[in-house]
């Protein structure tokens, strides 16, 4: 028994040396922390793609980033459109809601002018003859939210009222971004 306390510590020391796991080796990709990931300047997103052929695991890894992008684009501005709407109790602002959705939607369907790649890495496997592509890009927010303003602007379908409202939104994000940079 008086050699129990030393057993037990070598037994801890040798599990705890012991790199495996049950789920195999852990990977770090690239384009990955604090830096590649969204914050209140910047929407951020990252892409992986793989193939036998480069360009095309170049073109799944571009398509992963851009449609991370624009879901933390959209899913931003929906919550601050339904915090809007919710604060100002506004009649049919299901209304404004829907076109500012729309709004959202149409500006990422178009090519957006701030769109900055971060970095992009290239591999190659022997074994497997298949590429691997990481890309990371980014937009900042206040550029974003301002061209949203102009995209507003030409869309027919936004009637007077609606454009208030959705201009008032995008001002306060504006401002909220602004402010991030100083």
């Amino acid at each position: 028994m008086k050699y129990l306390p030393i057993i037990l510590i070598s037994a801890i020391a040798t599990l705890a040396s012991c790199s495996s796991s049950p789920f195999g080796k852990k990977v770090r990709e690239p384009f990955r922390g604090n830096t590649y990931e969204s914050n209140n300047r910047w929407f951020r997103g990252t892409g992986k793609g793989e193939s036998s052929q480069e360009n095309i695991a170049l073109g799944k890894a571009d398509i992963a980033a851009k449609a991370q992008l624009a879901g933390q684009v959209n899913t931003t501005m929906k919550q601050v459109a339904d915090q809007y709407l919710g604060q100002r109790e506004n009649e049919r602002g299901t209304d404004v809601a829907d076109k500012f959705q729309s709004l959202v939607r149409q500006t990422m369907n178009t090519q957006i002018a701030d769109l900055r790649k971060m970095g992009q890495e290239k591999y190659y496997n022997e074994k497997t003859k298949s590429y691997t592509v990481f890309i990371a890009y980014e937009i900042k927010k206040n550029a974003m939210f301002r061209y949203m303003k102009k995209q507003a602007k030409v869309d027919q379908t936004i009637d007077e009222r609606q454009m208030k409202i959705i201009d008032e939104i995008l001002d306060e994000q504006i401002k909220k971004a602004d402010e991030a940079d100083n």
